[in-house]
């Protein structure tokens, strides 16, 4: 590894607790839905996330052989960069034209959600994006699949991967059925101490005079940063949510009027790779205090809001006009248990 691409230990960054927590979750358990960095320039969020290069954990690859077929290997998480001016067909896959001039056959290579796969993607400016090539990159982390079709010919990618996205909100915001699809979201406020305006002064000095000597600084730091990683990657599936710490989760939802079921999933899921992180096989109170201003910030909707006060107002006049009218029998059913439409209905016991 050269100078040049040498990253910025996480562990140096000043302040910014939130945002070293929300990507440590990220990379811990998946499932927490992505990460979004919001702020303004120059507060550290590009250098935050390759500085996640030094504690990525050990998964398996999956590649391909010259002629096309699926390999299996084991190696060190990968950070995948997306390019601002990405095609949807750069991103998705498509003809390899060189075999098809070459070879005279029809071969299918991955985009770059396939090459992120068990990897990390990173997405800068996810604001400036073409808005079908971000809907493409939010279904496929859903999905985590990608279906690749040119003709007759198809193919299916596996696309599970972390995905972090950055933004300045000065650029625009993102739309709001994007802002949705991303779990943890962060606000990467500028440092208002000067004394940690500074040290973030004589670090970035330190850093560009000699890499190497300041990453040595913390690489002990780093190392066991790296194997808690690991770690807690390896708990994360016996961690368990106690009824009460869910229904507690659930009270906050409610009580931030926060209409997404995406809401619950990534408080929950955040607060089960809190406690991994922690060691820890239980979910307690403590965590959901830790992660819930990062995965219910944004997340109320005073437009749906005013939407089910006037559907409410609406549905209530309809029943008031129903009760007027005297209803029609229902008609014997044929069979003995009630259909599955009486079940829907909630008429069927």
């Amino acid at each position: 590894m050269t100078d040049e691409v040498l990253p910025f230990p996480l562990l140096a960054l000043v302040g910014q607790t939130e945002l070293k927590l929300a990507l440590l979750l990220g990379l811990v358990n998946p499932g927490v839905g992505g990460v979004l960095l919001s702020g303004p320039y120059g507060v550290g969020k590009t250098t935050a996330v390759r500085g996640l290069l030094d504690v990525l954990p050990i998964v398996e690859q999956l590649g391909e052989t010259a002629d096309g077929q699926p390999q299996r290997t084991r190696g060190p998480m990968r950070l995948v960069e997306l390019p601002l001016n990405a095609r949807i067909e750069d991103v998705v896959g498509g003809l390899n034209e060189r075999v098809a001039l070459e070879q005279g056959r029809v071969l299918l290579e991955p985009g770059i959600l396939a090459r992120a796969h068990g990897n990390l993607l990173y997405i800068d400016e996810v604001n400036l994006l073409d808005t079908a090539v971000v809907g493409v990159i939010l279904d496929a982390a859903a999905q985590g699949r990608t279906l690749v079709r040119r003709g007759a010919m198809t193919r299916l990618f596996p696309t599970r991967f972390v995905l972090i996205g950055a933004m300045n909100p000065e650029e625009g915001p993102l739309r709001p059925q994007i802002l949705d699809r991303f779990g943890l979201r962060v606000w990467v406020a500028p440092l208002e101490d000067p004394h940690q305006r500074i040290e973030v002064y004589r670090r970035a000095q330190n850093f560009r005079t000699d890499p190497a000597a300041f990453r040595t600084a913390y690489a002990a730091q780093t190392a066991a940063l790296a194997e808690e990683v690991e770690a807690a990657r390896a708990i994360l599936p016996h961690v368990m949510v106690p009824p009460s710490i869910e229904e507690q989760a659930l009270a906050l939802v409610q009580a931030l009027r926060v209409p997404s079921h995406r809401a619950e999933i990534t408080l929950l899921e955040a607060a089960r790779a809190r406690a991994a992180a922690d060691f820890r096989n239980v979910v307690g109170a403590e965590d959901l205090r830790r992660v819930a201003p990062l995965a219910l910030w944004q997340r109320n909707s005073p437009r749906i809001e005013e939407h089910m006060r006037q559907h409410a107002a609406e549905r209530a006049t309809i029943e008031a006009a129903l009760e007027v009218i005297t209803p029609l029998p229902v008609p014997p059913s044929h069979y003995r248990k009630p259909s599955t439409l009486r079940q829907i209905e909630g008429d069927g016991g």
